[in-house]
């Protein structure tokens, strides 16, 4: 049995794929870019600093707060943990508006 190098991400896109159904779901770890910061001192996690971009028809007719407020609910348990998510930047998007993007 192996076990993942990136057991947070992995719950983070479960979630997110199980009550938001995106049609793109991108995660990015910036983890690494913040490891010297003074908050991150004496944590053990390597998955502390995410980016995600989503699209998903369940934002249709939100606004960009109603949606942000959306996806940290499904994941306040890996926000509120010991050694969990200490900062979630994200792009919400309808696929209306992902097409008029290009």
């Amino acid at each position: 049995m192996s076990s993942s190098a990136t057991p947070l991400e992995d719950i983070i896109r479960e979630k997110l794929t199980t009550s938001l159904t995106p049609s793109t779901l991108l995660i990015r770890n910036d983890s690494h870019l913040h490891a010297h910061h003074a908050a991150m001192q004496g944590s053990t996690s390597r998955e502390t600093h995410f980016h995600v971009t989503i699209t998903s028809p369940a934002f249709q007719s939100k606004m960009q707060a109603a949606r942000h407020r959306m996806v940290y609910a499904l994941l306040k348990d890996e926000m509120s943990q010991e050694g969990g998510v200490h900062a979630l930047q994200l792009k919400t998007r309808t696929p209306e508006e992902e097409q008029k993007q290009g």
